[in-house]
């Protein structure tokens, strides 16, 4: 990993090796981009730390491993003014691979470089990734770093929110909100932090029966619940039932 670390990260346009044409049973993946995989046929490992070291220590080596990388791909969108377009092409590929099969497909030891590169230039053709942001992931592929794709997408959030004073606020609903509650949201939430900008995420919540919540600060430590359900858990924890007499 220390040698990892040391080592600059270049993203420099190449061409990919040839690659072969998959050919064989293929298995249609939840993906609006139409995107095939091969099928895989072994039982891949759940335990995927276990390699690099388990518990904490492996957790900590994944985390700085993914901040290089982060960091390393935020100089290149600095340098060549497209921040905000990466932003966009690391949360489309933090959807795709959220698609199990993706995930396992990339970080399989029996699937070739070659094949995972094709389907790397499907999802850049299908998604309209931009070339860097393509070179980058050809590097995980080259490098058998894919595993940490989804640490390196919210490493390289912190360090956008870093460079644009940027606050991250996810807001949890029951239903989807409309754009100018949103806004209204995002002035709070500025007006709270002193922040430049806002930018919000949204997500949906049906346990929470009406309302939102909305979460921000560091790693989301700051919560503020308008949830019907925190109102219900308020109202049931002043009631002790023992306190209540019943006429007869």
């Amino acid at each position: 990993m220390a040698a990892l670390q040391q080592t600059p990260i270049a993203f420099q346009s190449r061409s990919p090796p040839p690659t072969q044409i998959i050919t064989g049973p293929t298995a249609n993946l939840s993906f609006s981009g139409g995107l095939k995989l091969p099928k895989l046929t072994i039982k891949l490992r759940s335990n995927r730390t276990s390699r690099r070291g388990g518990g904490a220590a492996g957790a900590q080596m994944a985390a700085s491993a993914a901040g290089t990388y982060a960091n390393a791909l935020a100089d290149v969108a600095k340098s060549n003014g497209t921040l905000e377009e990466t932003t966009a092409d690391l949360e489309k590929l933090e959807k795709i691979f959220d698609d199990e099969a993706v995930f396992k497909f990339f970080v399989s030891p029996i699937v070739s470089e070659e094949k995972k590169r094709e389907i790397v230039d499907e999802i850049v053709s299908s998604s309209s990734i931009q070339p860097h942001v393509a070179n980058f992931l050809n590097i995980l592929v080259d490098m058998k770093r894919v595993e940490l794709i989804k640490e390196i997408v919210k490493e390289f959030e912190k360090v956008y929110n870093t460079i644009t004073d940027t606050e991250l606020a996810v807001v949890t609903s029951v239903v989807k909100l409309e754009s100018q509650h949103l806004a209204q949201i995002a002035k709070g939430v500025q007006r709270l932090t002193g922040s430049k900008n806002v930018r919000i995420k949204t997500a949906i919540d049906e346990s929470l029966v009406a309302g939102f919540t909305i979460r921000y600060g560091s790693s989301g430590s700051k919560l503020i619940d308008m949830s019907v359900k925190k109102q219900l858990e308020d109202i049931a924890a002043q009631i002790e039932i023992g306190d209540i007499q019943l006429a007869v």
